[in-house]
């Protein structure tokens, strides 16, 4: 049985392949990187897969999917999302969210003014950056807790950050 796709997590995806037995390279969205390889059954493009084997291979990672066997085979999931099942994943501490629950959140500035929607996250040296979705355009938004991000409202969907629209003018 297929599961809901809400029940499935995005947490990496194949960015090539590696020799002719069906090896793949995966580029992880994972902390650390290796993590995806705690993760048995990996369901790429809309069919799962066991995990074989997997490792750290220069600034990436290797994989073997169980009937994956050739070059060939590999080549056709390149580029495909790794996805997981929600319950997968280990308990979070208090406090702590994944990013994935953070995609799709409404984000509030200043005086409640609305500033649009997560549409995805990204990490640099310095801090996670918001990626806000407002009027066909991509807008980014520190993610830093305290000065800029004051409040992340699970239940309601929201987060609400010390910023308003007309920083991007």
């Amino acid at each position: 049985m297929k599961p809901d796709a809400a029940e499935l997590i995005v947490v990496g995806r194949i960015a090539g392949v590696h020799g002719v037995k069906g090896l793949v390279k995966v580029q992880s969205y994972t902390r650390p990187m290796d993590n995806l390889l705690n993760f048995g059954s990996w369901m790429v493009a809309d069919q799962f897969y066991e995990l074989e084997q997997g490792s750290m291979h220069g600034p990436g990672l290797l994989a073997q999917l169980d009937g994956v066997g050739d070059r060939d085979a590999a080549a056709a999931l390149v580029g495909q999302e790794i996805r997981i099942q929600r319950q997968q994943l280990p308990p979070l501490a208090d406090g702590e969210i994944y990013w994935a629950d953070l995609i799709g959140m409404q984000v509030l500035g200043l005086e409640a003014e609305a500033l649009g929607t997560v549409s995805g996250l990204m990490e640099t040296g310095a801090h996670d950056v918001l990626v806000v979705a407002r009027d066909g355009k991509e807008f980014m938004i520190p993610y830093v807790h305290g000065p800029i991000v004051t409040e992340v409202d699970v239940p309601r969907r929201q987060i609400q950050v010390n910023w308003a629209a007309s920083y991007w003018d």
